[in-house]
């Protein structure tokens, strides 16, 4: 369950972990040993009389059963070759790129770096940059910032000399950074542009005295009290609708497996048949170290069998045993993903073969469940962590499950396809004249959807649109 979890884009270094651990299982490639493992083995054959002692009698070691591991013939039992007609061919030549990254805070040091500063003053201003969240604010208190320079650089500093050195990083880029919320960081990106500009101007005076009537889309009272043509409320509104709101957003530094998706399937419209792949990155060629195996064999031919040598085979045997069942867990790894989205490819077949969300079916975990024969726990695991590559897109397995609704005709459809209709209708609304929930609700039910208000409210928070009053644009 746990390797079933690893994302595709860590699987490798969970193997390297396993290689390390244990030195009788081998990653091989073109049919060479890894080197890896070759030292493994070196360091195994240094060690053997040192480091294996376990405790008890001789008695435990006498009836060691290794004849499976050194029969004559059984190859097999060192390959094991987990690529099928279910992988792609690996281009061997292709250069996987990788990812360069500034981060949020190194941009900020950078820039700090350029500012004639003393010792101290450069101390300070690093701790306020360190307490700067990833999306760019600053919400630590003054007297906070003061009390973390006391105990952990052992700097007494005044509340004065901090939020002058919070100014000067106001100055940095991206322009709104290093603010305590979001009216003063769109009030500094404000600034920053022409201030002979009637419609900068105009934004500024709505952010500095009717800030709440702004978030709330009040423009009618806006309008009224800075007694402003249509044009010129429109012009102004558009200078704000510019900024941005976070601006550390660009340079967060996410986790590796989080900041770019590797999909672990693809999906292959080839003339109306639907082709399923895994990624080769989940067919590792693993296999048991042929030098482990040779020394069982070794010491079977041998005819004095003493206690250092049992306790030697029997640590090769319990290394060999967890190789076989790594790779068998890597084995049964690939199977669940496989049949899960066998399953679920064949459950959604018309969505991959046109990529219109409402002809999707209602279909929820214990369908997949009752088709593979897997615990709902399972494919809840793979639905919830692993993605599918279509022409149309990449997802998240949990993409295709949802619910079912009853229609006028009795026919149950898929709430995603209800909440593609509901998208789709307020995308085409009028934007002066947003549609409210009540609105929405009846067209729905014009269209032979049995819905309530309540669940129409539900699924348009679901899909992150506001209500209507927040939609409207002038």
């Amino acid at each position: 369950m746990k390797l079933l979890q690893v994302p595709t884009a860590n699987l490798e270094e969970r193997i390297k972990e396993e290689l390390e651990e244990n030195p009788a299982l081998e990653y091989s490639e073109d049919g060479q040993e890894d080197e890896l493992s070759k030292d493994n083995n070196e360091e195994f054959e240094a060690g053997t009389e040192e480091e294996f002692e376990p405790d008890g009698s001789e008695n435990e070691y006498d009836n060691i059963d290794i004849s499976e591991y050194v029969s004559e013939g059984d190859d097999e039992i060192a390959d094991y070759k987990l690529r099928d007609d279910n992988y792609p061919d690996p281009d061997e030549s292709r250069t996987i790129p990788v990812r360069v990254e500034t981060t949020f805070h190194d941009h900020l040091l950078t820039q700090l770096g350029l500012q004639t500063l003393d010792d101290r003053e450069r101390r300070i201003a690093e701790q306020i940059i360190g307490s700067i969240d990833d999306d760019g604010y600053l919400r630590r208190e003054t007297s906070a910032i003061v009390d973390d320079l006391s105990f952990s650089q052992n700097i007494q500093a005044e509340e004065e000399e901090i939020r002058q050195l919070i100014k000067l990083i106001q100055t940095f880029d991206p322009a709104g950074v290093c603010c305590a919320d979001l009216k003063e960081c769109l009030l500094l990106q404000l600034k920053r542009k022409n201030p002979d500009d009637p419609g900068i101007l105009t934004a500024i005076s709505i952010l500095e005295n009717y800030f709440d009537e702004f978030t709330k889309k009040h423009y009618e009272k806006i309008q009224r009290s800075l007694n402003l043509s249509d044009e010129d409320l429109r012009e102004a509104i558009g200078q704000i609708i510019k900024l941005n709101p976070k601006p550390g957003g660009n340079y967060s530094l996410m986790n590796k497996a989080e900041s770019y998706v590797i999909p672990d399937f693809f999906i292959l419209n080839n003339n109306g048949k639907l082709e399923l792949s895994l990624n080769s990155k989940n067919a590792p060629d693993l296999r048991i170290s042929e030098g482990y195996r040779e020394m069982l064999k070794e010491y079977d031919r041998g005819d004095k069998k003493d206690k250092r040598q049992k306790e030697a085979v029997l640590f090769i045997k319990q290394k060999i045993d967890a190789a076989k069942w790594f790779i068998d867990a890597i084995k049964q790894r690939q199977h669940t993903l496989l049949s899960t989205m066998e399953a679920i490819m064949s459950y959604q077949h018309e969505f991959f073969l046109t990529g219109d969300e409402t002809t999707m079916k209602p279909m929820i975990l214990k369908d997949i469940a009752d088709i593979t024969q897997l615990d709902i726990s399972t494919v809840s695991r793979v639905a919830n962590s692993k993605y599918v590559q279509t022409e149309f897109g990449t997802f998240k397995l949990k993409f295709f499950f949802s619910e079912s609704l009853s229609t006028d005709s009795g026919e149950e459809v898929s709430t995603r396809e209800v909440k593609k209709i509901l998208s789709d209708m307020i995308g085409g609304e009028n934007k002066r004249k947003p549609l409210s929930d009540e609105n929405l609700t009846k067209m729905l039910q014009d269209k032979g959807y049995n819905i309530a208000r309540r669940t129409v409210a539900k699924y348009r928070e679901q899909l992150n649109i506001p209500v209507a009053r927040l939609r409207k644009e002038l």
